[in-house]
């Protein structure tokens, strides 16, 4: 009797484990959450963008959470997109208020206590994304427009990428479902889908992505990331 409850006992413990072994490596609700609202804010889908907005602040995503997911899009995507994102999300809240929901705001951006350049601030947060320092000439993109590597370094890397509202994991989750939407930017798909394993996102959680930009996005964005994801995986 002993032994058998033993038994029953490790079977319960291994199945546990497994279990939470198998939710480690899938991406959490608010996760899902965050590549729904940033690919259909990227691809301009208001209508689904409002139903996910709604499963978001029920996720427990926080207004300002949202907020800066939508606000990270214009970098990526275009004002255009961003901004109707915002509209959308305005519209949410209203319709949310009106029926007595009271959302948590959440924690704005905080004060940024650092006497360096923005360019500077910029490339220390691109190094620490890549995971390693950027040394020598410029190269490339950068090298044929050097304005637009001055603009990247301060602006996406230090003016935006340096708000603490949502993490660098979290930040790259929205880059990638953003690419993913608009299409046709695969090598810098490719750049930030190595720049989230960098930042703590594991390859499991990555297939998770591509699966949930299937059921939220289309079949060719999955299709297209998943091609991308392979290769990087490949590669590495």
């Amino acid at each position: 009797m002993i032994k058998g409850i033993q038994l029953l006992l490790l079977a319960l413990f291994i199945t546990t484990t497994y279990t939470n072994a198998q939710e480690l490596d899938r991406l959490s609700t608010q996760q899902k959450s965050i590549v729904q609202i940033a690919g259909l804010t990227g691809k301009g889908s208001l209508p689904e963008l409002a139903t996910q907005l709604h499963l978001g602040l029920e996720a427990g995503l926080t207004v300002n959470q949202i907020k800066e997911i939508i606000i990270h899009t214009y970098a990526y995507a275009g004002f255009p997109r961003s901004i109707r994102g915002l509209q959308t999300f305005m519209t949410v809240l209203q319709e949310r208020e009106a029926k007595g929901i009271k959302d948590i705001v959440g924690a704005d951006a905080s004060p940024i206590h650092n006497d360096g350049t923005k360019y500077d601030r910029g490339k220390a947060i691109l190094d620490s994304l890549l995971g390693s320092p950027q040394k020598g000439p410029q190269t490339g993109y950068s090298a044929f427009a050097p304005t637009i590597e001055i603009f990247l370094k301060e602006h996406l890397f230090a003016d935006i990428f340096e708000r603490d509202v949502l993490n660098y994991a979290e930040r790259e989750l929205v880059t990638i479902s953003i690419l993913s939407s608009i299409g046709g930017v695969e090598p810098m798909l490719k750049s930030h889908l190595s720049i989230c394993l960098n930042v703590g996102l594991s390859a499991e959680q990555l297939r998770d992505f591509v699966t949930v930009i299937k059921s939220t996005i289309g079949d060719k964005e999955s299709k297209d990331a998943d091609k991308v994801l392979n290769e990087l995986l490949k590669s590495r």
